[in-house]
């Protein structure tokens, strides 16, 4: 992960689930980077998230952003000492890295690269990586374009991971299984750098058995088996565009998600819509509180 002074945000993975000792998630929104980083980190203080997740760039276009010098110190200095104890960064949604459009493919790496020299730049957890579509050409050819860009990327940037997302299982999307996302680690060199990022809402759509806590513990037995232990590095939290716990999921299972000996000390981000049907306000991250501790209380009774 990220070199932070004194902190690791690794979860401990494969943990019984009867475990004792409890390191909680880390609970976190997608936070505007709206003049600067600074301000970013000011507004994850203020809806009172452990985590944060950003933009390095605006993400429905090419043009990079490249954050000034002294707003990435200052940013660095706030994150050694302040309530927010990780920060992820989340690629473009332009970029496809398994497209053969030359334009595409170029900018795509492009892209990639910057996001994860700016993770490096401010110490991140993480880049939140969408694997791609194949636009209809043949998945093999597809995947092995992913592997890659991932290698070239990670070639061209230092030490932040790559944190590739699952999706929801529809079209031509790549990442839709642990197979699959194992087929990515396996064509990305098997980095030590390339983890994963499970988005709660995605599973349940791909037909992951994620509605109960003994559905998750399954699923994730079968995630470690598949893709390996220590893979697992975010989370994304998230109900079908609704505030959390309030359709698909159930106020249970995400207690669930944000509990799970699996996840412990990880960065579980709520992208939102929040309860006001913008970004996570502090009345989502109560919410996101309230459910994990109800969460622990159920995994404390179970144990």
């Amino acid at each position: 992960m990220a070199r932070r002074a004194g902190r690791s945000f690794r979860g401990r993975a494969g943990l019984p689930a009867g475990a004792i000792e409890l390191r909680p998630v880390l609970l976190g929104a997608h936070v505007s980077t709206g003049g600067g980083l600074v301000n970013a980190h000011a507004r994850g203080v203020e809806v009172g998230a452990e985590a944060i997740q950003v933009f390095n760039q605006s993400p429905r276009m090419w043009r990079p952003t490249r954050w000034k010098d002294d707003d990435v110190a200052s940013f660095r200095e706030l994150m050694a000492d302040g309530p927010i104890r990780s920060v992820v960064i989340h690629a473009v949604y332009l970029v496809n890295c398994a497209s053969r459009d030359s334009g595409i493919r170029s900018k795509s790496i492009a892209s990639l690269t910057h996001s994860l020299q700016m993770g490096d730049a401010i110490g991140a957890d993480g880049v939140v990586l969408h694997p791609g579509s194949t636009v209809g050409e043949p998945h093999e050819e597809a995947i092995v374009r992913v592997g890659e860009a991932v290698r070239e990327a990670l070639a061209e940037s230092e030490h932040c991971p790559l944190l590739l997302e699952d999706t929801a299982g529809a079209g031509t999307t790549l990442g839709r299984s642990f197979g699959e996302l194992a087929r990515l680690i396996e064509l990305a060199g098997g980095h030590e750098r390339v983890g994963l990022c499970l988005d709660s809402c995605h599973m349940l759509a791909s037909g992951f058995d994620v509605r109960t806590a003994d559905g998750i513990e399954r699923v994730m037995d079968d995630c470690f088996s598949i893709v390996g232990e220590g893979r697992v590095r975010c989370l994304h939290v998230n109900d079908s565009l609704t505030p959390l716990g309030e359709v698909d999921l159930g106020a249970l299972v995400v207690g669930a998600f944000l509990s799970g000996p699996r996840f412990e000390a990880l960065p579980a981000i709520f992208e939102g819509p929040g309860v006001e049907g913008k970004a996570p306000t502090k009345a989502d991250m109560d919410r996101m509180k309230r459910l994990r501790r109800n969460g622990l209380r159920a995994r404390k009774r179970r144990a």
